[in-house]
């Protein structure tokens, strides 16, 4: 890549993703786990589309939400893979302007989806357990459908000022951008101008997305807890916190990485850039491979209908 490339243009047409900064000699190496848990994530998400399609049993409140989960985390690992490995086998590092723009709108959109999906989720548990009885006519699949509706709207319009106010930077100094994909702040912190109100807006998505969300499942989640430590025996404790085991599980195995991802690249400046790269991945990757399995494995229909598929693919 000639330097003419970075430096003489006024905007640029393409951008270019240089992969993992400082670690471009092991990317063939790198490629390998990142594509073993993307394809651990496709297998799994649509293996539970396909178990909550054919068992009746499955068609309610909770497997409806966990679908959705599958949809959106096949949508956020396919919007950033696929380019990630053409970078790493092919050197493939070009990436229109607009596809940049598109990219960096669907990652922020859908990790914003799965956030609310997990609040969906939350709330879902806290009838179930706190309010069982009431638990099918207050969430009913009308309920159901307004809620995913609610969180498509909320991520979708909260999301789409960050490609306008990214498209409205000038980019005069590079056109190369050091990560795997095309992130909001990587993406702006090339621009020849006052990033003040990119960096605003971005710090107000974390608080009105991950900061409300975090607050409603750790409010819901406390109300459950009370109503655990209400029951007779420790038998029904165990029992009743077994059924909302998995959505805990999913819900560390999202919100962990994605703030220490936040927290890292925002305030840890003297931390290398491949790390930053490294766990912005890790970010996207691991929440789309675990939540298939962590399902798989803590809902009882769901194992039971997984382990009486397999008999039937033989001759």
């Amino acid at each position: 890549m000639s330097d003419s490339n970075a430096t003489d243009f006024t905007n640029p047409s393409t951008f270019i993703l240089l992969g993992i900064p400082g670690l471009e000699a092991a990317h063939v190496w790198i490629s390998i786990p990142f594509c073993a848990i993307y394809a651990l994530a496709i297998l799994g998400n649509f293996t539970i589309l396909l178990i909550v399609k054919i068992e009746p049993s499955l068609h309610g409140p909770m497997y409806y939400f966990l679908c959705m989960l599958a949809v959106t985390d096949l949508a956020l690992s396919t919007s950033t893979v696929p380019k990630m490995l053409s970078i790493f086998w092919f050197n493939s590092r070009e990436i229109d302007f607009s596809a940049c723009l598109t990219q960096l709108y669907f990652i922020h959109c859908f990790s914003a989806m799965e956030s609310g999906i997990l609040v969906a989720m939350a709330l879902d548990r806290y009838v179930a357990i706190c309010d069982p009885l009431r638990h099918s006519t207050i969430l009913t699949n009308a309920a159901v459908a307004k809620l995913g509706l609610a969180v498509v709207l909320r991520s979708s319009i909260l999301v789409l000022p960050n490609p306008f106010l990214a498209r409205r930077c000038p980019y005069h100094r590079t056109n190369i951008i050091p990560h795997t994909y095309c992130e909001h702040i990587s993406m702006v912190k090339l621009a020849c101008a006052d990033i003040r109100v990119n960096n605003y807006y971005g710090f107000s998505l974390i608080f009105l997305i991950t900061g409300v969300d975090v607050f409603l499942i750790a409010l819901s989640y406390t109300q459950i807890l009370r109503a655990i430590f209400s029951l007779p025996t420790k038998d029904a404790w165990l029992k009743t916190f077994w059924t909302c085991s998995s959505h805990v599980f999913a819900t560390l195995a999202f919100y962990i990485p994605g703030l220490f991802f936040i927290l890292t690249h925002r305030f840890a400046q003297n931390v290398p850039l491949h790390f930053h790269v490294l766990s912005a991945n890790m970010h996207i990757l691991v929440s789309p491979m675990l939540n298939p399995i962590i399902y798989g494995l803590k809902t009882k229909q769901i194992r039971n209908r997984l382990l009486w598929l397999f008999p039937h693919k033989g001759p």
